[in-house]
């Protein structure tokens, strides 16, 4: 018989505590158009989240995780491990991880490492964080993922790729707001988004990037998960896709079967733009800000290069006492200063005096 292609847990886990940053500063659309197509064009989104001049992955990550912790109610200490996925780190060698676990107070006794997998790198920590508890091998494990995204001048990415994300512990099910019901995979060779060392953009295969792309990988580990679990969307109450744009995730979710109601609170792109490796895990924040115990969600990833993790979980009681404990996700993109484009070159080092 063939092994199952679904990953449980040997040990049941579940989401003990989740945190979300998004920075306060917002570029609107219509200024990058603005700029580049002379205020002509149709707009992805409405406008997107940029990182301030003293905020990067680091210091975002360091926020969203005390966000996590202080809704898991447990020490810092007590995680054995620190992963933070992005495509942004600040250094091309030095880890981002040691440098969180210290300013959260989990040093020394941890386990830490920097993942990447373009857009899918903090669901990939968030799967390796789940297998780490499942296995026993630690109790409590933090996954993280966080991007300050950017794109060529000019570039369509411009108007999307935006800064923020989200983190998350992984602990045992009995302690969860969230329990993991499965994991599943999806993985190809699909070069549609690059960028070679010493790069400071990004490339991209234009439509490519959607077919065979995006909608190929995440609509084969959504209709792989549920097939094999025997779910169908109906069977869920929310649904979370990665989101490049406003158009992509509605569009896959329409092909698989879920209704608009079902995707609307985790579609955050439209204000907040692509946070990349944060994309997926900041959407189900939002879902767990508002979710009710009983409800089943399904989370899938996308990542270039390509691959999707996709991730069905049910809420427990415990989400109505402890997601009041930090700001939620909506908090966050409320709180908001808009900037312009000279504004945003400065902050992002699109300008520079060398």
């Amino acid at each position: 018989m063939e092994d199952s292609i679904v990953h449980k847990p040997n040990i049941p886990v579940g989401i003990i505590g989740y945190g979300a940053y998004v920075p306060m500063y917002r570029l609107p659309a219509s200024e990058v158009a603005k700029v580049w197509k002379g205020g002509e064009g149709g707009l992805p989104v409405k406008e997107k989240a940029v990182a301030g001049l003293d905020e990067d992955v680091i210091t975002m990550s360091i926020e969203a995780s005390r966000n996590a912790l202080a809704r898991a109610g447990i020490q810092p200490n007590q995680l054995r491990a620190v992963w933070v996925g992005s495509e942004s780190h600040p250094y091309a060698v030095k880890p981002s991880s040691t440098i969180v676990a210290e300013a959260i107070g989990a040093t020394p006794h941890i386990q830490a490492g920097d993942w990447e997998f373009a857009c899918k790198a903090g669901t990939e920590a968030f799967v390796a964080a789940t297998a780490m508890v499942g296995a026993g091998m630690g109790q409590y494990a933090l996954a993280i993922g966080m991007d300050t995204a950017q794109g060529r001048p000019g570039d369509a990415l411009e108007y999307t790729a935006a800064s923020g994300g989200a983190a998350y512990i992984l602990g045992p099910a009995e302690q969860a707001l969230a329990v993991i019901e499965g994991t599943f995979s999806y993985v190809t060779d699909t070069p549609d988004f690059w960028r070679r060392a010493g790069q400071k953009y990004p490339s991209h295969g234009q439509r490519f990037t959607g077919e065979p792309a995006y909608f190929k990988h995440i609509g084969e580990a959504a209709h792989h998960i549920m097939e094999e679990m025997q779910l169908t969307p109906e069977d869920f109450s929310y649904a979370v896709f990665h989101q490049p744009n406003a158009k992509f995730p509605q569009t896959v979710a329409a092909k698989l079967g879920f209704k608009p109601e079902q995707i609307k609170d985790g579609l955050l792109s439209p204000v907040i733009g692509n946070t990349y490796a944060g994309a997926a895990m900041i959407g189900l924040s939002a879902v767990l800000d508002v979710a009710k115990p009983g409800d089943r969600v399904l989370m899938v990833s996308y990542g270039s290069g390509a691959g999707s993790d996709a991730v069905v979980l049910t809420v427990t009681p415990a989400v109505d006492e402890r997601r009041h404990k930090a700001w939620t996700t909506r908090q966050y993109i409320e709180r908001r200063i808009e900037v312009d484009y000279a504004t945003y070159a400065r902050m992002r080092g699109k300008i520079t005096m060398e």
